[in-house]
């Protein structure tokens, strides 16, 4: 079944404007949550995903209410609800493979077994703008015709992506909207900028720097993140990327190098150092070849679960 904007099926392809244009709604919703101030979201609560993660939970999780991203220049953040059971997820997309993730977010959602009940899917996309490799546009198109193409109604409801996420400033573009939270009891979805982004930032962040695909991280049943295991081949010349200076490695590794937010190449550097130090993750990252656990404890920040002891 198709995706639909109020109870009406989407004509595909076509632009976003053009989406927005024959559904006013959509375009109020977009211009609403452009004209929001962002709010600073705290770590209480929160699970925050970064590029090619997902993470799913529901309004029963005790640990988790908020769901988190930022950082996206041509990324889109995607968000995908059920009506009925509040089955919330939230994922990074950066084009790397749409079409292997929309089916993920999808079986996301559903592997929470009262789907069926009441209710209906709905979809927010939010991100990108009006870049010069037409990235944003190409991942809007791509995102749209996934949905469509799957075999339960989606309901789209928020779309503020590419030119309609777009201002201009000195003949530059960048995004008005880079980052996003969900709150997973109230459905409300809000602009979000986050200080905390771990744990295990950098592990995460190497993993798909070195093209690691779409992953979940958290189990909603133990509400437990679950890090790894991850492996990687060694990045291929690191020292030289580490001795470049800012220019080169913003011109060389974004995707939009203008529009990039002002820790990008800090972000990168940490990023390789971290790669330097671990050209291969498997044992020394992750003991036995299992993941990393994390847990909120009564102050609803992250802490490490002790991995049980193997008997020798």
């Amino acid at each position: 079944m198709p995706l639909l904007v109020e109870g009406r099926r989407v004509q595909l392809p076509q632009s976003a404007t053009d989406l927005v244009r024959a559904h006013p709604l959509l375009e109020e919703r977009a211009r609403l949550l452009r004209g929001q101030s962002v709010q600073q979201v705290g770590p209480q609560g929160l699970l925050y995903v970064q590029q090619r993660e997902l993470a799913v939970t529901s309004p029963k999780d005790g640990s988790i209410s908020i769901l988190g991203s930022d950082d996206a220049t041509t990324c889109h953040i995607v968000v995908l609800r059920h009506t009925g059971n509040g089955a919330t997820c939230l994922t990074h997309c950066d084009g790397s493979d749409t079409k292997a993730e929309v089916p993920l977010i999808m079986n996301s959602i559903k592997s929470f077994s009262d789907h069926a009940q009441c209710g209906r899917l709905e979809v927010h996309l939010v991100g990108g703008f009006s870049d010069d490799r037409q990235l944003s546009q190409k991942l809007t198109h791509q995102l749209l015709s996934e949905f469509d193409r799957q075999d339960d109604d989606i309901h789209l409801m928020t779309l503020c992506v590419t030119e309609l996420n777009d201002r201009e400033e000195n003949e530059n573009h960048f995004p008005i909207i880079y980052g996003i939270a969900v709150n997973v009891k109230t459905a409300e979805i809000y602009r979000a900028s986050f200080q905390d982004r771990g744990p295990e930032e950098e592990l995460r962040a190497a993993r798909a720097l070195t093209g690691g695909p779409m992953v979940s991280i958290y189990d909603a049943k133990t509400e437990q993140l679950r890090i790894g295991p991850y492996s990687w081949v060694p990045f291929p010349h690191v020292d030289f990327w580490l001795q470049q200076d800012d220019k080169q490695i913003l011109e060389n590794l974004s995707t939009s190098p203008l529009a990039e937010p002002p820790h990008f190449v800090e972000h990168i550097r940490k990023t390789f150092m971290f790669l330097k130090k671990y050209p291969s993750p498997t044992n020394t990252l992750f003991p036995g070849n299992k993941a990393l656990l994390y847990k909120k404890n009564e102050d609803g920040l992250w802490e490490k679960v002790p991995s049980p002891r193997s008997s020798k």
